[in-house]
């Protein structure tokens, strides 16, 4: 838990005020943090942590197609029998338009589908806007690797 909230004032401290002439390199290195940060807390069932970088109207787009709204998502997470853990992702790669960021890459899901355990890559969409000076998440998505 020390080691999330250390990770949640840093890129609080990264993302805080809204910087003149911010490089896309310097915004790609804060969507990087972000990234870790919701992987971090995914996995830790840190709530308060997820919150904090997922816009309230954020579109959650699972890989089975469905969708869950930001409250849906974090009770998902708070439920003791969570199914699935990502792992870190792999090829990430961030673009910047403005105040907009694109974030792709590849993570390993691994969980209990059907009574059954699995490991898949899923490639990975996420959006990110600074909203207030701050970078969150506005929508997600997530596709199985055949």
């Amino acid at each position: 838990m020390k080691v999330l909230l250390g990770w949640l004032v840093l890129v609080t401290a990264l993302c805080g005020g809204v910087q003149a002439q911010e490089s896309p390199a310097a915004i790609e290195g804060k969507i990087v943090a972000l990234e870790k940060l919701w992987n971090q807390a995914y996995k830790s069932g840190d709530v308060k942590a997820l919150d904090s970088i997922l816009d309230d109207s954020i579109v959650l787009i699972n890989d089975d197609g469905s969708m869950q709204t930001k409250k849906e998502f974090l009770a998902s997470v708070k439920a003791t029998n969570a199914q699935e853990q990502q792992v870190s992702p792999e090829a990430l790669k961030v673009r910047v338009h403005g105040d907009v960021a694109i974030a792709t890459g590849v993570m390993r899901a691994q969980g209990k589908e059907r009574g059954k355990d699995y490991i898949r890559p899923e490639r990975f969409v996420d959006t990110w806007i600074r909203k207030n000076g701050n970078w969150v998440c506005v929508a997600t998505d997530a596709t199985p690797i055949k």
